[in-house]
């Protein structure tokens, strides 16, 4: 598969026709902001009175990025290529897949007030965009774990990746655990082929996966789902930033992912102290699913928690949560050394959690001085009985029998913790989410009516 098939499996089909110039009149540039429905629907008026991405680098790993677009110059680092020839990655002149991604991230627009050409749910981002592959859909050194790690080391915060592949290896797997011990938030997209196969990073533990859904309010048709989906976000006819001064327009998972991305720099950039997991907590608990409800316990296979309201998650007080939030924590694999025939980092990790020992002692040996230990104990306690029989009385310490009253030497009765006395506000509460005519809590429009959506159907269906 070509590098530019890989993208095309999370973005879609580019829609024939939709490239516009952006040096075009003023009313086809007010036809490209307009036909950005997705901000509409999120209320991005309201949503930049609360933050606009400020201080926060979001990591583009796709195509490389074309930094000269008039809605994206300014806010385009340099980045780094992964491909054959490397250099910088803001200068992209062949794929627009990455460029399109940056702009629903970090676009602003341009002409007068801006109000041309494409905005970004988070404006004020700054974009690092990182080639990954060669357009021969190569990849240069470990998959995307050197790209990955390069994005943690050069300050990103957010890493979009709207690429899916069929596995993750070892290597791979590190990244992702580097980068949430670093405490940068991994969005991926979920994949367009409609079904439950899992694609990667999307399905790789600590990564928050991302569907897309349709502008009727349900699940788009061809998002891919499972377990680990966790958000959805707009795939359907979303118009973005292509190469030279041109736009374009997509169906995919791919642009869904790249506004959980941006929502996320909103998040990070109005709440700096909250961990990544943190972030995804606010995302998810205030999404709203299809049916109309939010802040749900588990997680659809369909649609996860539901589609992210970024209005909603700057806004309502919600506690932190737990470090990891409703992201799994990431597995690492390493090779095993052919050298030494070794166990590797995973092995180690299983082996300490099952409760073996790890030194290679044989099981006969351990029963041999389980069973010497035995022996030894018994010996002692015929003693000290035949000792008391002998000498009457009760041991020293007085009545209490080791040290004082009660029998107790240094255990208090038990006290209840602040964990048990403390209620918890996870579910607990009752949520007027789902009471709001508009899910984003903004104002009508089409998502204001969710027909059911059964969990188990397959989309599409």
């Amino acid at each position: 598969m070509s590098f530019t098939r890989t993208l095309r499996a999370v973005s879609g089909a580019v829609l024939a026709g939709a490239l516009v110039l952006g040096t075009a009149p003023a009313a086809s540039a007010d036809y490209i902001r307009d036909g950005q429905w997705a901000l509409g629907a999120f209320g991005a008026d309201d949503i930049r009175q609360h933050s606009t991405g400020k201080n926060v680098i979001v990591a583009v790993l796709d195509s490389g990025v074309n930094g000269n677009h008039p809605d994206l110059k300014g806010n385009v680092l340099s980045g780094k290529s992964f491909a054959v020839n490397g250099g910088p990655a803001n200068q992209e002149a062949v794929e627009d897949h990455g460029t399109a991604m940056a702009a629903l991230i970090a676009g602003h627009g341009h002409g007068p007030g801006r109000a041309d050409g494409i905005m970004g749910l988070a404006p004020d981002a700054k974009i690092l965009p990182i080639r990954t592959k060669d357009y021969d859909d190569s990849f240069h050194g470990n998959g995307f774990a050197a790209p990955l790690r390069y994005a943690v080391d050069h300050g990103a915060k957010v890493v979009n990746m709207s690429f899916v592949q069929a596995r993750v290896d070892g290597e791979e797997k590190a990244a992702i655990a580097y980068a949430l011990g670093k405490d940068v938030l991994l969005v991926a997209g979920m994949g367009n082929d409609g079904d439950a196969t899992p694609q990667y990073p999307a399905a790789a533990p600590g990564v928050l996966a991302v569907g897309a859904v349709a502008k009727d309010g349900n699940v788009w048709k061809n998002s891919s789902y499972g377990s680990h989906v966790r958000l959805l976000a707009p795939g359907e006819g979303i118009y973005s930033a292509g190469l030279g001064s041109k736009y374009r327009q997509a169906d995919g998972t791919s642009d869904a992912t790249a506004y959980v991305s941006a929502a996320a720099a909103l998040v990070r950039s109005k709440f700096p102290d909250l961990t990544a997991g943190q972030v995804a907590n606010r995302l998810t608990r205030t999404a709203i699913t299809p049916d109309g409800k939010s802040d749900i316990g588990t997680p659809s296979p369909k649609y996860g928690y539901g589609t992210v309201r970024p209005f909603r998650a700057l806004t309502q007080d919600i506690p932190a949560g737990s470090k990891y939030g409703p992201l799994k924590a990431p597995e690492v694999e390493e090779s095993r050394s052919e050298e030494t025939g070794g166990a590797t980092a995973g092995d180690a990790g299983v082996q300490e959690a099952s409760g073996s020992s790890g030194i290679g002692i044989p099981p006969i040996v351990i029963l041999g001085l389980v069973l010497v230990l035995f022996v030894a104990a018994l010996v002692v306690v015929i003693v000290v009985v035949r000792r008391k029989k002998n000498n009457g009385g009760p041991p020293p310490g007085g009545p209490g029998g080791f040290g004082g009253p009660g029998g107790h030497v240094g255990f208090p009765p038990h006290q209840a913790g602040p964990y048990q006395q403390q209620p918890s506000s996870y579910g607990q509460q009752p949520s007027s989410y789902g009471q709001q005519p508009n899910p984003y809590g903004q104002q009508p429009g089409p998502y204001g009516s969710y027909p059911p959506v059964p969990p188990a159907q397959p989309p599409g269906q």
